[in-house]
């Protein structure tokens, strides 16, 4: 697959319309920080992506 059509792909926000910040500023829904929530649809792709990495990490327990 062409590279730059991946990166061009709209990334999907990982909302699931259950919003409820717990420790940490971090929905316990979505994994992301108020911060991430507020400013998604302002992100770069790029930034949408390491965001997703960070949930990833969220939900493994991992607090960063």
């Amino acid at each position: 697959m062409n590279e730059s059509r991946e990166t061009d792909r709209p990334v999907p926000s990982p909302c699931v319309s259950v919003c409820a910040l717990g420790e940490g500023d971090i929905c316990i829904a979505c994994h992301r920080s108020g911060q991430e929530i507020s400013r998604w649809g302002r992100m770069t792709n790029d930034e949408k992506r390491a965001v997703w990495a960070l949930i990833r990490r969220r939900e493994q327990g991992e607090v960063v």
